[in-house]
């Protein structure tokens, strides 16, 4: 579902609230989301001079090419589970036809990561959040299953879980009952490491997709962005996305 229009400006202390949100109960002897999201030490502590993003150049983005979410289906452990094909897609490919011209653009959609949330506004529980680094996540052990922010995600970015899980990865907590989406691989990026999908992309499609700091000038993300022309999504709404795209 798509939004016409966006919300009145989120109130920056409860925002400040739900990024530091800590204590949540871990179920099963696993970690819960906000616990990963606060899981860097003193010394590294996750702070609003980081603002890390995704750039993906659509011009060589493949048609069929689907090594990213090959990648983030085996991180994330999202395939099987005899789940119905809307169920747990963190990334999807969409073809964008330009009307005018007729020219066929093939990307990767998936959690934009907005610097303003839709999710994170409607949520009544406070499980959708944004940590100061600009991820947005989830917090299964507080989502209630409300699914307010699928509705208000104007990049049909969320999935719902129906069904019961197993196998799970203990740095990606999951749970039926919960929505769930993207989070640029948290647990990967607290550990100096590449998101799986853009690690895929380059060792299997067409290296597409470039990861980074944002508000580092020296980063390769945003050398790339001040060199050439780049969009949001539904800029329009004014989200200020941190996944943005080049030829599209």
């Amino acid at each position: 579902m798509s939004l016409s229009c966006k919300s009145k400006q989120p109130d920056g202390q409860r925002r400040r609230l739900l990024g530091g949100i800590a204590g949540a109960v871990s179920l099963g002897g696993g970690f819960s989301l906000i616990e990963l999201a606060l899981a860097k030490s003193e010394d590294e502590a996750i702070s609003s001079l980081n603002r890390w993003g995704l750039l993906i150049d659509t011009a060589k983005c493949a048609s069929g090419c689907d090594a990213c979410v090959k990648g983030c289906n085996t991180e994330h452990n999202l395939e099987g589970f005899d789940r119905p094909e809307t169920d747990a897609q963190w990334i999807r490919k969409l073809e964008v036809t330009d009307r005018q011209t007729g020219h066929v653009s093939s990307l990767p959609m998936l959690c934009q990561h907005c610097e303003d949330p839709p999710c994170v506004d409607v949520c009544p529980t406070g499980a959708s959040f944004r940590r100061q680094d600009g991820v947005v996540l989830v917090d299964k052990h507080t989502c209630i299953g409300c699914r307010y922010c699928v509705m208000a995600c104007p990049y049909k970015a969320r999935s719902f879980v129906h069904e019961s899980l197993y196998n799970q990865k203990s740095y990606s907590p999951r749970g039926k009952g919960t929505v769930e989406s993207c989070t640029l691989c948290v647990h990967r990026i607290d550990d100096d490491r590449t998101p799986a999908c853009v690690e895929s992309c380059n060792r299997d499609g067409n290296g597409a997709m470039v990861f980074g700091d944002l508000n580092d000038a020296d980063s390769q993300i945003a050398k790339t962005m001040r060199d050439s022309a780049s969009r949001q999504v539904r800029e329009d709404l004014g989200l200020n996305t941190g996944v943005r795209y080049q030829n599209l």
